[in-house]
């Protein structure tokens, strides 16, 4: 296993540059995810994103009793759950305050490595988390060592930059794969993809880590069927591409069994061959047509509909994922705001209807 140091930590905060989302496993019967969370442990896994099911916190509270200053926790403030334990979204304060003391009490531990503010997409999140006291209260935390460094978690490289320019930030996580960053030559490489890698390498100048979530795409990159390169990688290329990006510090895929551990373990074991990721370099733009990989070109948008990430959010959704189910109601303008003014479809590089898109999209989130 390989450990990189948060560079604004001490010389003990070094991460393994694998590590554990939680945001899967909470339909798992507990002792499952005990013995999973114990074995990533034993297999030198010692950082885990912790935006979860509620049912998760007790079984990996006994995981980690005895050892938990082995381990790095993230903790999202505005991730809830209602009284059946599903996860939720909030931006109520007493209700986020509330939760991490549960968490922290279910846990069986008196402080989080990490209070992130959770899921910022938009100039919006920020200004209410701000505007209701939880960025302060972070702080407060923080000088109680309750919360040892304050991070955030976003999709936006726009909202994520505001953040850094706070210098509040420790640690960034943000989802990261070769679907969301893909660029081949400087005729597509503009937009939203620079400016994904341009908040990469501040990262790195800055010393903020970064932490990775998605790096498989929600699945779809594993198989050529879904792939939007129409080519399957494999477990192992993805992680290592996403570990090399400027910043990263730790991938945080999720998992539901202790067989997806044991595939996610292979990567240690894994040769310099086996997570070579050329060949992403040889997807050119036709690879692509028809699919979109939110790189924004299309912008701006007369409605203000962030395209890119109304779509991102609906192939996660399509996949499964049912947390970016929930941020999609939770942006400020959706799908059904499309125009129809044909601007996006006359400048995207990779011929996708998006106003046949938006109309798609509207129906699926009415309908759920």
């Amino acid at each position: 296993m390989e450990y990189r140091k948060l560079p604004r930590g001490n010389e003990n905060e070094k991460f393994s540059v694998l590590g554990l989302g939680m945001g899967g496993i909470q339909h798992t019967p507990a002792d499952e995810i005990e013995a999973i969370i114990g074995k990533a442990i034993d297999n030198g896994i010692n950082f885990f994103d912790l935006c979860a099911g509620g049912a998760v916190y007790a079984p990996f509270g006994r995981a980690i009793k005895g050892r938990r200053e082995k381990v790095f926790l993230q903790m999202h403030f505005g991730a809830v759950y209602d009284k059946n334990g599903e996860y939720g979204w909030c931006r109520d304060f007493e209700t986020i305050k509330n939760t991490f003391s549960w968490e922290l009490d279910t846990l069986g531990t008196d402080y989080a490595d990490f209070g992130f503010l959770h899921c910022v997409d938009e100039d919006e999140d920020f200004d209410k988390l701000t505007e209701i006291g939880v960025v302060d209260y972070l702080k407060e935390l923080k000088k109680q060592g309750v919360v040892r460094h304050i991070g955030f978690s976003s999709h936006t490289p726009s909202v994520a930059n505001r953040i850094l320019d706070t210098g509040i930030a420790d640690m960034m996580m943000f989802s990261i794969n070769p679907a969301y960053d893909f660029e081949k030559g400087d005729e597509y490489g503009i937009g939203t993809v620079n400016e994904r890698f341009e908040l990469f390498r501040r990262c790195q100048r800055e010393g903020v880590g970064i932490s990775v979530m998605k790096p498989f795409f929600a699945g779809q990159l594993l198989t050529a069927e879904q792939s939007p390169f129409g080519v399957a990688l494999t477990h192992n290329q993805c992680l290592q591409y996403a570990i090399d990006r400027p910043g990263v510090l730790v991938a945080v895929p999720g998992v539901q069994t202790m067989q997806h551990l044991d595939t996610l373990l292979g990567f240690l074991s894994a040769n310099d061959a086996e997570k070579d990721y050329s060949l992403i370099g040889s997807f050119t733009a036709e690879t692509v047509k028809g699919t979109c990989v939110y790189c924004n070109h299309c912008q701006p948008c007369p409605a203000g509909i962030d395209i890119g990430l109304v779509n991102k959010y609906y192939d996660l959704a399509l996949a499964g994922d049912i947390i970016a189910a929930d941020h999609y109601t939770k942006l400020s303008v959706n799908a059904d705001a499309c125009l129809k003014c044909g601007h996006c479809e006359s400048r995207c590089p990779f011929s996708v209807k998006q106003e046949s898109r938006m109309n798609a999209i509207s129906r699926y989130f009415n309908k759920v």
